[in-house]
């Protein structure tokens, strides 16, 4: 059976400031890109359980800092063990062929001339408000970002950063991620 990557990226009800761990700020929202189908979806807090298969089944899972944030704070819900899930971040591949952290926002702009749609603070004041169209369209337009990096990458074998001399080009292996090469096999541990 054919496996897809799947691009996601979550919201959370709290901010670091409020809660120390990843694992406390709770999901508001997550937004996932499935490859396999070509589609994109939110789900809220109680439906997550619904991507569990989908996240089980993909090749690779990727997203901007998934690894530091999204999963750890994903964990709170999966039954099973994040860590086992074969994952792509986007984030780190960067830091580890320049050195250093880079924020989305500042990839995005230098690779694809367009800016995140907002932060993760609006994000949580979104969901205190009750703003769910507004939140849910911020989180897609997140994942939408995301995958389009991803796909820049993929398919021309660079990205770029802004310097103070303009902007510089990163050259990045990512295609055989979004083919699914060198991926290793899921260790199923939910009974789907």
């Amino acid at each position: 059976m054919a496996r897809f990557p799947v691009v996601i990226d979550l919201e959370t009800k709290y901010t670091f400031r409020e809660k120390k761990d990843p694992e406390d700020l709770e999901v508001s929202v997550l937004g996932i890109y499935d490859y396999a189908s070509s589609k994109a979806w939110i789900v809220r807090e109680e439906e997550l359980s619904q991507i569990f298969p989908v996240l089980e089944k993909a090749s690779y899972i990727i997203g901007y800092n998934i690894k530091g944030f999204d999963l750890r704070v994903l964990q709170r819900y999966y039954p099973g063990d994040v860590r086992n899930f074969s994952v792509f971040d986007i984030m780190e591949d960067i830091k580890e062929r320049i050195g250093k952290r880079i924020a989305l926002d500042e990839v995005l702009y230098a690779t694809l001339g367009v800016k995140k749609t907002g932060h993760g603070l609006l994000a949580v004041e979104y969901y205190r408000k009750g703003q769910w169209q507004a939140l849910e369209k911020y989180c897609l337009d997140d994942v939408e970002l995301t995958r389009r990096l991803f796909e820049f990458g993929a398919k021309r074998g660079k990205v770029f950063y802004p310097t103070a001399e303009g902007k510089k080009e990163i050259a990045v292996d990512w295609e055989k991620i979004l083919l699914g090469e060198g991926k290793s096999q899921m260790s199923l541990t939910l009974p789907f």
